[in-house]
């Protein structure tokens, strides 16, 4: 990388969050790239509160457009998941100018939603990967290192280790992915391997969610899914009888989708960042 400073802009298109936690992650960035030209600016949209929201949907919508069409920034940087992503696609696609495309776009969970939007419009810079709420999990420091070393410095380390320039890679929690099939936001992920994590979901509605991902004609064109980490699964009553990953692989023989295995994703501090498309060199 050159001296030039790089600059990215944090936004919440879901829930908010506490200024505390965006001045914990200056003062990573501050202490572990102390020798790196690092710009880190929060839009003040991220500490606004409108009901379960960070501001309300033209609030968000407009802080997300203004960063991204703002050629200053390199990078935008979700704040965190949560819910209301997919309640402002609609709304900023059509307003994002040829200098959003120059610039990357990180985050996961909820976020997916616009990821995949964006990914579908052949935005090239996509990445599912850690966000700024990560700075409360154990170990988050970690994982805001991660992104960090790979903005500036394309650190492969950071990166889940299936991405490379040969092999195309898209990343998704399962209950956003399922939402998103069949509308005018999914993104074509043939010859992709797709890597699936889940949150606080039953094994019933991770399964539901799998049929009806694997089903779908254009999953089905995948080069293979891989399973992340699916933590705090409430207990059901009775017990399903099968984990996540005997859940997986079996919607993948219905399919004939190959299982490919585990992926070193989740809502955790462990979280790889992994590139939509190839990786970028």
């Amino acid at each position: 990388m050159t001296n030039q400073n790089f600059k990215i802009g944090v936004v919440a298109p879901g829930s908010r969050i506490d200024p505390e936690m965006a001045k914990k992650v200056r003062q990573v960035a501050a202490t572990s790239f102390q020798e790196k030209m690092l710009d880190i600016w929060f839009h003040p949209q991220c500490f606004l509160s409108s009901g379960h929201f960070a501001g309300n949907d033209t609030n968000r919508c407009e802080a997300f457009v203004e960063v991204a069409n703002d050629t200053s920034f390199d990078a935008v940087w979700f704040a965190r998941g949560g819910y209301g992503s997919c309640r402002l696609i609609e709304r900023v696609l059509p307003k994002l100018t040829k200098e959003a495309r120059n610039k990357y776009y990180l985050g996961y969970s909820d976020v997916g939603s616009i990821l995949a939007a964006l990914y579908n419009e052949q935005f090239a810079k996509v990445l599912h990967g850690p966000m700024p709420a990560d700075i409360n999990r154990d170990g988050g420091d970690k994982a805001i290192e991660r992104v960090l070393s790979y903005f500036l410095d394309r650190d492969r380390s950071s990166l889940k280790a299936t991405a490379s320039v040969s092999k195309k890679t898209a990343a998704f929690n399962i209950s956003i992915l399922s939402q998103l099939l069949g509308t005018p936001f999914q993104p074509d992920l043939s010859d992709h391997v797709l890597m699936l994590e889940e949150v606080s979901e039953y094994i019933y509605r991770i399964d539901r969610s799998l049929f009806h991902i694997t089903s779908n004609p254009g999953i089905r064109n995948v080069a293979g899914i891989m399973l992340g980490r699916c933590c705090n699964i409430p207990e059901n009553d009775p017990d399903f009888g099968q984990t996540a990953e005997q859940v997986t692989e079996h919607w993948c023989a219905v399919a004939g989708i190959p299982y490919l295995g585990r992926a070193d994703i989740g809502h955790d501090a462990d979280n790889k960042i992994v590139p939509f498309g190839a990786h970028e060199c």
